[in-house]
């Protein structure tokens, strides 16, 4: 049995990964996990899933279910986050928090030994370089559960990195996709949040709607798979079927299918190098969908997926200065705050004020987010 740390267990990935954990009782436990604000899954959490160690949001969250479960441990913010991914008892830490908030407890848990389910791209865009290089030191193995990371991943098993001409990430479109940038001045933040294939959680929506998603992606990949960025494509593909590709220098493709269901990139990082079998999924009918449409991405109209190469090749902070820009713009998105292109405004602008620093320290990634951060506040 592989006993798991899960990080985020109430988002969308969090609560995909307990349907595998529920779906094979007998191969997963998780012990130990931590929540944000949900407290009320969280109880029901608990009790199902009778975990040793808790990790919420807030100190008083904390005290009112310490007082609930007192045969619980619980702890509270940003260092329970580390303690959850560093608890001696797990073998796996699933991290499926948004944002950089999970960068520290990654690196812990990387210290630690232990194995890494990755869903949280923004710690190798803000940190590839200290992540991999600590995985490296530490014997870590990093299993990608990104759909599009899992599908490469899936793609090279057995391949020869030399060999590899490129890769090719597939992106849905997003909610928009058949809109001009002139349609996009006045959306509302309930058809941003409108994905045409996949659940998921309301800042990787947007995320998807502007194309960041993908841009972080291409970061993540980078890292992952260590192909620099003239060798990574990005193909728009509105089914989502095709999640991704790799294709060789002797004119091969091979490309994963699949319905979209993110449980099957999860259980497949879970269960490496094994599969399971997945009862409930819903199996892919080639035949009833009849065609895959394919299209180049355009950049003039998908301007982060362009801020996001760029930042990527300036390297350095400047990658941590994209994502930190992002998610503030995102988040006034969703406040209201700002209109949906005005998102694409305040990241490019972030980036223009932004110096380069290279081979930055954690300490330093961790202050230049923080300022990223009230800059673009201060423009809202």
């Amino acid at each position: 049995m592989k006993v798991i740390s899960l990080l985020g267990a109430t988002g969308s990935i969090g609560t995909q990964t307990l349907d595998i954990i529920r779906e094979h009782p007998t191969e997963f436990k998780v012990a130990a996990f931590s929540v944000g604000k949900n407290i009320d899954l969280a109880r029901k959490l608990i009790v199902e899933f009778q975990p040793e160690f808790v990790s919420v949001q807030t100190k008083s969250d904390c005290n009112t279910l310490k007082a609930e479960f007192p045969t619980t441990k619980f702890t509270y913010g940003e260092d329970g986050l580390v303690e959850i991914a560093v608890y001696e008892k797990t073998d796996i830490l699933v991290n499926a928090v948004l944002g950089s908030v999970g960068l520290n407890s990654t690196l812990q848990a990387i210290e630690c030994g232990k194995i890494i389910a990755i869903a949280n791209k923004e710690t190798l865009v803000t940190a590839g370089h200290l992540v991999m290089e600590a995985a490296k030191r530490n014997h870590v193995s990093l299993l990608p559960v990104d759909s599009e990371h899992s599908a490469i991943f899936q793609a090279l098993q057995g391949e020869k990195e030399k060999n590899i001409e490129r890769l090719i990430l597939t992106a849905s479109g997003g909610s928009f996709r058949e809109r001009s940038r002139k349609e996009l001045e006045n959306v509302t933040v309930e058809e941003a949040l409108n994905h045409p294939n996949w659940s998921m959680g309301a800042k990787i929506t947007v995320d998807s709607a502007t194309m960041m998603n993908k841009g972080l992606e291409v970061i993540e990949a980078h890292w992952l798979f260590n192909m620099p960025y003239k060798k990574i494509d990005v193909l728009l593909h509105k089914e989502s079927i095709i999640h991704s590709m790799v294709e060789f220098h002797d004119s091969s493709i091979i490309a994963q299918l699949g319905s979209p269901d993110m449980r099957v990139p999860i259980q497949y990082a879970l269960t490496y190098p094994d599969r399971l079998p997945r009862l409930a999924a819903n199996r892919l009918d080639l035949a009833s969908i009849g065609k895959l449409n394919f299209q180049e991405m355009d950049v003039e109209r998908f301007r982060c997926l362009h801020f996001a190469y760029w930042a990527g090749e300036k390297g350095g902070t400047m990658p941590t200065v994209l994502n930190a820009a992002n998610e503030a713009a995102v988040a006034a998105f969703l406040a209201g705050k700002i209109r949906f292109l005005q998102i694409e405004d305040l990241i490019e602008k972030a980036l223009n004020t932004h110096q380069t620093m290279e081979h930055p320290s954690l300490a330093t990634i961790q202050e230049v987010d923080k300022e990223t951060r009230q800059y673009v506040h201060s423009l809202l």
